[in-house]
């Protein structure tokens, strides 16, 4: 394609992409009062446990306003991450052959329920992490959390689950590109798994040492799925080169 139709074709994917975060954006502002109250619940269960006096707090006469669009549109980036994520491989896949095509569809497939699967995960995290963070408020003391902060800190969560979830489809992308061999993942498994587990220990500060298994667990056994697609495809790949030509 020219690129003057590659700009166009990128104009149209961002457009549609761009649609599809509206429309959940607005379906996120219809369901703000559900999803604040889903987002306020850990700071209630921890107030409530501890004793303690624990709310969101709204320091601008326009913070509120700006938190319920944050809210609307972190919902609708959620919701529609695969509608965005299929037209980033539509703009990609034209110039792809056919074999490279099957293989960007299965990383759209695998990537959108593993970035789900690690935001479900951050959220089943967050109210332990409250929890135990609400803990160091001193006794008498009353504990106004600023709104803003309390939702950057829930999607920074969110983000880092998601992104960790979906890191070992990237590894395998880059094994099918020739540029990653299994080789080099079987030797840093070490490292691998050293790294879950201080993933774990950061992003669920919590003092049992079952709540950080049961984050890293999920890491470690994508990660060594990544290791098996690797191998399996290097030995094709070997036996392609190896074969003689007729």
């Amino acid at each position: 394609m020219p690129l003057r139709e590659h700009l166009l074709e990128l104009r149209k994917r961002l457009f549609l992409a761009a649609c599809g975060l509206v429309v959940g954006a607005a379906a996120g502002w219809v369901l703000y009062e559900p999803l604040l109250a889903a987002l306020q619940a850990p700071l209630s269960a921890a107030a409530q446990e501890q004793g303690k006096t624990i709310a969101l707090n709204f320091t601008g006469m326009a913070s509120a306003l700006d938190m319920k669009v944050k809210v609307s549109l972190f919902l609708g980036v959620i919701v529609t991450c695969p509608w965005w994520l299929y037209q980033l491989w539509s703009f990609v896949t034209p110039g792809l052959t056919k074999r490279e095509k099957g293989y960007a569809y299965g990383f759209l497939g695998a990537a959108v329920p593993l970035f789900l699967g690690g935001a479900a995960l951050a959220w089943w995290v967050l109210p332990h992490a409250v929890d135990i963070l609400a803990g160091f408020v001193p006794e008498g003391a009353v504990n106004f959390t600023d709104a803003q902060g309390y939702l950057s800190f829930v999607m920074r969560l969110v983000l880092a689950f998601g992104i960790a979830f979906v890191s070992p489809v990237f590894l395998v992308g880059l094994n099918m590109a020739g540029v990653l061999r299994h080789e080099t993942l079987a030797k840093g498994w070490r490292w691998a798994v050293l790294i879950a587990f201080v993933f774990a220990a950061v992003m669920t500060p919590t003092p049992d040492a079952l709540t950080m298994i049961f984050v890293a667990l999920p890491i470690c056994v994508l990660y060594f799925g990544a290791l098996g697609l690797c191998l399996l495809h290097d030995r094709r790949a070997d036996k392609r080169r190896v074969a003689p030509t007729v």
